[in-house]
């Protein structure tokens, strides 16, 4: 299968923000808020490029273990970006388990999909284990997300975490070690053009 110059669908697992607000000097939960205009500035340069779809790791079931003071801005942080990113056009679509109060109100009517332009969806209050469990009443519980072909992630982990992993079975992984807050553009186009490189057979 020839390379493709650009991927259909990228997810992102934004990571480091607690780490780069103590480097700071900052408390941990405040790097979450500096996590929004870098998204924003991300969703505008995929949509630019033609990218059809993006998917992107916010709060997780694993997540409310943290101090609450850092789960609430976490959410919040959520709240914020999808309500951002809904006003610049995207087709937004939140997945995750909206039957726990864990899960914000303000996101409810994000459960079906908004809009018409690129898709986004934002993965919020989701747990692998939970969306697998669908399976046992007829589907994948994030069924409408299609498969990831790239996945990127900052703050240099070298995990999926959970994410997506019925989505994320042919995806290339790329890893940047920069924290999430200090996304430069550079990033995505060094990921590009990594991407580029891949053999993309998926098994074949």
């Amino acid at each position: 299968m020839a390379n493709r110059r650009i991927p259909r669908h990228v997810g992102f697992i934004p990571d480091g923000n607690r780490r780069w607000a103590a480097e700071r000097g900052m408390a941990k939960q405040e790097g979450y808020r500096h996590g929004i205009e870098p998204g924003l500035r991300l969703h505008d340069e995929c949509r630019r490029l033609g990218v059809e779809e993006i998917s992107i790791y916010c709060f997780t079931k694993d997540n409310v273990k943290r101090p609450a003071v850092q789960t609430e801005a976490f959410k919040q942080a959520s709240i914020d970006f999808a309500s951002a990113v809904a006003d610049r056009g995207a087709a937004v679509l939140v997945v995750g388990d909206d039957t726990s109060t864990q899960f914000p109100a303000e996101l409810a009517p994000f459960r079906e999909r908004q809009g018409d332009g690129m898709k986004v969806n934002l993965l919020m209050n989701y747990g692998w284990d939970w969306d697998l469990a669908g399976l046992k009443t007829g589907e994948l519980r994030s069924q409408p997300v299609s498969r990831m072909d790239l996945i990127v992630r900052w703050g240099g982990g070298r995990r999926l975490s959970g994410f997506l992993p019925v989505q994320s079975v042919y995806a290339d992984i790329y890893v940047c070690d920069a924290l999430w807050p200090d996304y430069a553009p550079e990033h995505f186009e060094d990921a590009l053009a990594w991407f580029r490189q891949q053999d993309q057979t998926l098994g074949g």
